[in-house]
Order: C-alpha cells, then structure tokens, then sequence
C-alpha cells in the first residue's frame, strides 16, 4: 500500500471540497467496492470530488504523488478499471447534475449518472438518447466507449451523440471538447475510452422519443436453432426503427416468466419498436411468425420501461467477465457453435447475448470516430457470471471459447467497452482497427506520459525522428 506524506498531501486535504477515503476510515470497504464482485483491490485513496475543480486538484496531486489513477463513473466498470491497488480512485459517481434544453433539445449531464437517470430527466421532455441497453449502466464510461444501446439503429451511437465535453488532462488543465474546441481531443473522446483524460461533464444530443412497442419473446432451448436463423432472417432487412436481440440465457425466478421455465435455459429474444403501437406491430409481424414465442410480452411501454428490460438477468455481488466480438455474419455454423457452446456453461447465468447492428451507427464513415466497426452485422457479447466463492477459471475459459466458436464470422476485433482486463494490447489495438494510429498521436499531444493507463489502454506514440 502506497504510504501518502508530506505537504502535498496537507494541502490535498485543505483544498480538495469533497470526500477523501483513506484506508482505514470506516467507509473505506465499501467505497472501493465495484459491481463486479470479481474485483477486490485496495486503492491508496479514494477522491470522490464536488466537482471539476476537485478532479483538477486530485489529478495533480496525484502526479506531485507518483500515484497512478483510476476513474470511477457512475456505473459497473465490469473489467475493474474503477479501482486499483495503490492508486488514487476518482470516484465521480456524485457528479449528478442534469441539465435539459428542450429547445435544442440537449442534454448537460455530469459523469456519475446512470442511463435510468438520465432517461428520467429527458422522458419528462419525451426525448432521450442512445444510452445503454441496462438502466445502470453509468452514462459516461459507456459513451467513451463508443455506445450501443436501444437507440442506436435509429439515432447513432452515444458517441454519435456527443456534441461537447469538459476534460481534465493530465497536467490538470480544464479543457472545452467539441468540433470547435480542440476538435482532435473531441474526437479521441467519442469512442477512446478513458485515455485522453477524465470527462466531467458531457453534452448530448436528444431525439423524440415517445411511442415504443417491444418487451420479451421466450422460446425453449430445443428451438434455439430455429428460433436464431429466423432472427437473422428477420433481422437482415430490419427498419432502423427496430431494435434486436437475441440471447442463450437462463429463464429469471420473475413473475412474467411461467413457472415451468424459471431457472431454465431458454432463448430469448427482445425486438424494441420506435412509434405508434400499430405500426410497430405490423414491423413485428414477420418475426412473429417465423418464430412463435412461448412466452409474449410485447405491448406498448415507456422509454424508462424499455431501459428495464435487461432488469433480472444480472445479480447483485456476483462475479463477471466479459468478452466480446464483431460479426460480420451470423450464418449456419456459427448458430450451430453457439448453441452448443452455451449448452456447456458452467453457470447457469452466463449468457451469450448477439445485438443486430447497421441503420443509423453503420451509416457513419469508420473514421468519423474512433468507433471502426461500423459496418459489422452483429455484436456478439459473451457474460460469464458466477457466484462468489466459485473458481473464476471454467468461467474464463467457457467466455473466451464462446467466443471462438463465432470465429469464421468474426470481423476483427471487440467492443472495446467488453474487452477484459486480461485480453492484452492486442484485443485493444484490435478494437479500434484502422483508427488505433490516430488515437496513438493525439493520445501523444494530451497525455505523453499515459499518465491515465488504467484502462483499456491506448500508449502514446512515439516521437517521429529522423
């Protein structure tokens, strides 16, 4: 454990308003515990600012320290970034504020929000932007990442979204992103992650959104096959105002689930429809037919019920891993690999889990973004999910083989918000493709000495010589 002393430290504790946890202080167990029950690391403090100026007395007190950072949003952080041992966690999950314009409709949100949050403010509005398929995800680790939600088919990607940022660099100063100002870090932000510094507050653009009509189609593992192939028939000539996933999963212990499947293995999938109820019934119709479900809950419902759905398919204090894939296809022998492979999990709450891509995120040029996989048919995401207390090997293992058994339909890398930990630089480079030397140089300019490395990391190029 990393033993802070001295003036700076002094001074910390003087200027910095909001809480500082060091170990020992009675919160401190609890406040370096993330979602992913997996993680258990012991930061040498824990920052949790009042706002930007905190975070730019913390980030230089922590270079006048040696510290290395990590950054805590709002949300999960399933790979464990959040937290590290011997560092200084910002912890930004109390910067709340939201802000709506309903003229422009804009949204000014602060880091530690999660997308139900932000969903409620903007609902009461009737817009919303792409957020994340489950409710808690916290709204900014997810649009650094690159974002992919409900909405994305119809409206772009959360960092499609993005129209500003407030950024603390690395040397402490508060910097304005947009297309105005300093448009090359603006762009690094929409999709690179957490390597170009730590974002205090974030500007989105919203859309009306208002008729939805979707919910939960059940069908039983004997038909997974079937049910799959009609899904990527169905899929294939999609509106953009349809969104769709499919899912190998275990049925929940939930009062919407018929008793004869709960804690079953079943497929699963979710079709989310934007406009009126009629409309969106008749967009349904086909997938209905190719496929008749066992268990249906479509029906009209709100934005924030939509943002429920995923609700029941993870548990509180469990161990996760993911791992991820772009698809170019979805076709015969990969349905057949998947199947089986999500017959051998070891626990009965991994989940394999494909989302149909294109409509509006796989109309942007490749480069506009760091996010390169725009033209991908599908993503597929593997969960593994154990209880505490169970060897994390056959739960690794069983991930990264669900993963190669997509293998002749991969299109070259991951998603790099669900690249693990252990993945290597290699899955990152991978994950951004033909934009990873853009990202490098500009990485270079705000951050020369990858002082924020404590994350799915982007190391800074290499001065040209010669």
């Amino acid at each position: 454990m990393t033993e802070l002393t001295g003036s700076a430290t002094d001074r910390l504790y003087t200027e910095f308003r909001g809480q500082l946890i060091s170990p020992g202080d009675d919160e401190y167990d609890a406040a370096r515990r993330v979602w992913n029950g997996a993680i258990d690391r012991r930061p040498a403090l824990i920052a949790r600012p009042s706002g930007t100026r905190d975070v730019a007395t913390a980030v230089r007190f922590a270079r006048e320290q040696h510290l290395p950072v990590s950054v805590r949003g709002g949300g999960h952080s399933a790979a464990g970034h959040a937290v590290a041992d011997g560092a200084l966690t910002l912890d930004l999950s109390g910067m709340k504020s939201i802000l709506i314009d309903p003229a422009t409709r804009t949204a000014v949100a602060g880091p530690g929000l999660v997308w139900r949050e932000l969903d409620a403010a903007t609902q009461a509005y009737g817009l919303a932007t792409t957020g994340g398929v489950d409710g808690t995800t916290g709204i900014a680790g997810l649009t650094l990442g690159g974002g992919l939600g409900w909405l994305d088919r119809l409206a772009g990607l959360a960092c499609d979204n993005l129209l500003g940022a407030e950024v603390v660099t690395a040397d402490g100063q508060v910097l304005e992103a947009s297309t105005d100002d300093h448009s090359d870090l603006f762009w690094a932000l929409r999709g690179g992650g957490g390597n170009f510094g730590v974002v205090t507050s974030l500007t989105y653009r919203l859309h009306p959104v208002t008729e939805v009509y979707g919910g939960l189609l059940g069908y039983t593992v004997d038909r997974a096959t079937e049910v799959l192939q009609a899904y990527r028939e169905i899929g294939a000539d999609a509106p953009d105002r349809l969104a769709l996933y499919a899912g190998l999963v275990t049925a929940p212990a939930a009062p919407f689930v018929p008793e004869h499947l709960r804690g079953q293995r079943v497929v699963g999938l979710i079709p989310v429809c934007f406009g009126p109820a009629a409309e969106a019934a008749r967009t349904l119709a086909p997938l209905l037919a190719a496929a008749p479900p066992v268990l249906d809950l479509t029906k009209p419902m709100s934005y924030q019920e939509v943002q429920r759905l995923a609700d029941g398919f993870t548990r509180p204090a469990m161990h996760h891993y993911y791992t991820s894939e772009w698809l170019h296809d979805l076709d015969d022998q990969t349905i057949d690999e998947l199947v089986a492979t999500a017959a051998d999990a070891p626990s009965p709450w991994s989940a394999i889990i494909l989302k149909r891509m294109t409509g509006a995120a796989g109309r942007v040029p490749a480069d506009a973004t760091p996010f390169w996989y725009r033209d991908a048919a599908y993503h597929l995401d593997i969960h593994a999910q154990w209880a505490p207390g169970s060897s994390p090997e056959p739960h690794i293992a069983w991930a990264r083989a669900a993963r190669q058994a997509a293998r002749c339909d991969w299109a070259g890398g991951g998603y790099v918000n669900f690249i693990a930990a252990d993945e290597g630089p290699g899955r990152v480079r991978a994950a951004y493709g033909g934009n990873y030397a853009r990202l490098a140089q500009i990485k270079a300019v705000y951050d020369p000495d990858n002082f924020f490395r404590i994350n799915n990391n982007i190391p800074p190029a290499l001065p040209a010589y010669g």
